[in-house]
This record gives C-alpha cells, sequence and structure tokens, in this order.
C-alpha cells in the first residue's frame, strides 16, 4: 500500500499500480482508506492561548486594583466628553489640512519644474526627519523667534500685523504641527496613488489636448483612490492617537482631560483605562468607516466592474474612440 497526501491535507491509502489494475481486468475493486492528518501543534496552540485568555479574563474581573467602579464614574463624565470632542476636532481638522498639502506637494514632486520637484522634495525630508513632538513645541513658542506676524509687500509696506502669541493659539500651533507633519506623508500617499495609474492613459489625454490639470482630477485621481484611501485610513487612525501629544502644550484633549482628574485624585490606573477606552470606541468607528469607504471605490474603480461605475476610464475610453473615427473619416477623405 501506499500513502498520498490528498488536496485538504489528509492522507490517502492506495494500491500500487499492479494491484489498481486487477480492478480494470475484472478483479475485485479496491477501497482507499482516507486517513487524516493530525495537527498537534495546532491544538497546543489554541490550549495555551486559551489558558492566557482566562488568566487575562480572570485578572480583569477579580483584581481589585483596577477599579472597575472609578472607570464606570468618569467614562461619561463632562470633562472626558470635552475631552472626546477636542480630540475628534483635532484629528479631523488637522487630517483636512494633511490631506490638502499632501496633494499639492504630490503634484508638486511629479511636476517636470525641477525648482517645483525639489521644493516639495525638501519639504518632506524636514518634515518626516524631525519628531512630530518637537514641531509641536516649536509651534508653540513660535512668538520667541517672531514675536509679530505681518501681512504687505515683502521688503515694503505692511498693511496687517499682530503679536504671534495673539494668533499663534495653542489649537493654532497644535493644528499647524500636527497638519504640516501629516502632509508629509500625505503627499507621500497621493505619490503612490498617482503612479499606479497607468502612464499610457496620461499619454493619451495629453494627446486628445486635455490640459494637466483636467487629467489629473478626471482621469489620474479617480483611480488612484483605490491606493490612496487604504492608508489614508491608518494615517487618520494614527491621528487620532497621535493628538494625545497635545498635551504637552496644555491643550485639554482626551488624555489630558484623564491626567487633570487623576493629577487629582491620584486613581491613575482607572483614568488611563477611561482614556484607552475612548480611543479603542473611536479607532473601531474610523476602522468600519475605512472599510466601508474602501469597498465603495474598489466597486465603483474596480478594474473588473462596469464600465458605468468608472466614469473616468470610460470618458477616456469615448475621447479616444471618438478621435480614433475623426482619423479615419480624414484619413478616408485624403484618400479620395
Amino acid at each position: 500500500m501506499i500513502e498520498e497526501s490528498s488536496a485538504n491535507g489528509n492522507k490517502l491509502t492506495v494500491a500500487p499500480p499492479s494491484i489498481q489494475g486487477s480492478a480494470a481486468f475484472g478483479g475485485p475493486p479496491i477501497q482507499a482508506e482516507i486517513v487524516p492528518v493530525r495537527h498537534p501543534g495546532r491544538w497546543v496552540a489554541v490550549v495555551v492561548i486559551a489558558i492566557l485568555f482566562a488568566m487575562l479574563v480572570h485578572s480583569l474581573v477579580t483584581d481589585p486594583r483596577y477599579q472597575w467602579a472609578i472607570v464606570g464614574q468618569y467614562f461619561g463624565s463632562l470633562l472626558m466628553l470635552k475631552g472626546l470632542g477636542l480630540t475628534l476636532e483635532l484629528t479631523a481638522l488637522a487630517m483636512l489640512i494633511g490631506v490638502a498639502v499632501g496633494v499639492i506637494l504630490a503634484v508638486m514632486r511629479l511636476s517636470p519644474n525641477p525648482i517645483l520637484a525639489k521644493g516639495s522634495a525638501l519639504y518632506i525630508w524636514f518634515f518626516r526627519g524631525t519628531p512630530i513632538l518637537v514641531q509641536l513645541i516649536f509651534w508653540y513658542n513660535i512668538s520667541a523667534l517672531y514675536p509679530r506676524v505681518s501681512i504687505g509687500i515683502p521688503f515694503g509696506p505692511t498693511f496687517v500685523g499682530g503679536s504671534t502669541n495673539a494668533l499663534v493659539t495653542p489649537i493654532a500651533a497644535a493644528l499647524l504641527g500636527l497638519g504640516l507633519n501629516e502632509g508629509a506623508y500625505m503627499a507621500e500617499i497621493v505619490r503612490a496613488g498617482i503612479l499606479s495609474v497607468d502612464k499610457g492613459q496620461t499619454d493619451a489625454a495629453y494627446a486628445l489636448g486635455l490640459s494637466r490639470l483636467k487629467t489629473m482630477k478626471g482621469i489620474v485621481l479617480p483611480q488612484a483612490m483605490r491606493v490612496i484611501i487604504p492608508p489614508t485610513g491608518n494615517e487618520t487612525i494614527g491621528m487620532l492617537k497621535t493628538t494625545s501629544l497635545v498635551s504637552v502644550i496644555s491643550l485639554a484633549e482626551l488624555l489630558y482631560s484623564a491626567e487633570i482628574v487623576y493629577e487629582r485624585t491620584f486613581q491613575t490606573i482607572p483614568l488611563l483605562i477611561v482614556a484607552s477606552l475612548w480611543y479603542l470606541v473611536v479607532t473601531t468607528v474610523l476602522t468600519l468607516g475605512q472599510m466601508r469607504i474602501e469597498r465603495y471605490f474598489g466597486r465603483s474603480i474596480g478594474a473588473t466592474r462596469a464600465t458605468r461605475r468608472r466614469p473616468a476610464r470610460a470618458y477616456l475610453r469615448g475621447a479616444l474612440r471618438f478621435h480614433d473615427d475623426l482619423r479615419d473619416m480624414i484619413a478616408r477623405q485624403d484618400h479620395r
């Protein structure tokens, strides 16, 4: 008898060729015996994970030092909800600034103009190369470098001016630090998405007389969204947690609100658990939203979907078809 592995991982015991052939010449049929493959390592891993999980649950339930009553007391408190609201506000505004700056920098980075390309690369190099905490503290103390901010003609008269401390408030410093830093990372994400679009489509658009702006807006960016959306969702979730760094400039976001309470009550662990639970709740919501957006763009711009759901490609394909028909018609008239 010979043992062979089947497609599902089981062992199949069959007869050698000489015995198998006896059934073809009127001999008795050969019955195959299926022997399941044993995976003891999997069961060991399951047992270990189950034991560790049971130990964790037992510790969470029985250890009084977690102080779950305190956690429940402050989870829905007004102070924590205000901190959560500021965290969400900072996340949304910083991501809007980051996306806007990132799109501009990505287009500049891909520009044939070397000045624009080098300037974008220099911006990305600087903001990705310095820690965001340093940038936040720098913007918070920018008045030490520039006491006044003014708008006017360079090296000429000033039209509007004011104190830097009055203009760059803590929340403005936080948005500048978070948004400008995020713009450097979004620039590379958008650039990768643009480069993922087939170059032949942009060449065809230029051949039809479309400007660079129309080509980017109507053909390239809609298709690049499939590549841009997933890492942008990850950056948004990361930004939510990065906002906790603004506590160093005394902004009462979620973590700083927890710090205010436990510095007064000395209940450090319960308040950190409250902040962590809120971060987990918001992160879960953002993850579900990211999945829906990815599904939408995958359905509307996916390579295997109907043309009616791909307006950019349908527009380009129709324009190319019209161009070919027009060229054939002119060729026929010249031939006559």
